[in-house]
């Protein structure tokens, strides 16, 4: 009986020091834990703020562009335009449509010099709109596939039409056109079209 009292004992000794050791060793782990965690809070919040402060940057920006989704300024869209204004620096007076009151104004908001626009990517020219002579169109589809608004509509071997209150007059429909039944005109300034201009 004493031996088994002694080995009981001595287990029960080996598991409240294990116990208190465990107990000991827990603050500290636990603020070392909340300390890195602190830490890589601060850090994910500070990047996040920041790219929320870019994108706001990019939106804006992208809000001030013409939305006509010509190309002209050398990217895809007026969007990927105003992202590599921002992200990348490039200049503000790369888009035709915009023109010079555009300029003036991204001049403005960010604090930049107002360069004249840059001929190299084209002139700066009235709002048009594309209009296809039905009776010459041959249904290709190579119209709607090369317009960025959806503003042509059609079907294979059938007459296309232009969708005129969504066309931005980009000029991307005239170049795959084989049988040159596309013109552009000046848009008409109706009701739902009017706007006060930018200032010359």
């Amino acid at each position: 009986m004493s031996t088994g009292l002694a080995v009981l004992l001595f287990i029960t000794l080996i598991a409240f020091i294990g116990m208190a050791l465990s107990w000991l060793s827990r603050p500290s782990g636990d603020n070392n834990d909340q300390d890195t965690a602190s830490t890589d809070d601060v850090g994910t919040s500070s990047n996040g703020e920041s790219t929320r402060n870019i994108d706001q940057l990019i939106e804006t920006v992208n809000e001030k562009l013409p939305q006509t989704q010509c190309a002209q300024c050398g990217y895809p869209g007026c969007r990927p335009y105003a992202t590599a204004i921002i992200n990348e620096d490039v200049a503000i007076n790369q888009c035709p449509p915009g023109g010079d009151a555009l300029i003036r104004e991204l001049a403005t908001f960010l604090g930049k010099e107002a360069l004249p626009l840059n001929s190299a990517f084209g002139e700066n020219k009235p709002a048009q709109i594309a209009i296809i002579d039905e009776a010459v169109c041959i249904g290709c589809t190579l119209c709607i596939a090369a317009c960025p608004v959806d503003a042509i509509v059609g079907a294979s071997r059938l007459m296309h039409t232009v969708i005129s209150n969504q066309c931005t007059g980009c000029e991307l429909c005239l170049p795959p056109c084989p049988v040159d039944c596309i013109d552009l005109i000046e848009q008409p300034v109706t009701l739902s079209r009017w706007q006060w201009p930018k200032p010359a």
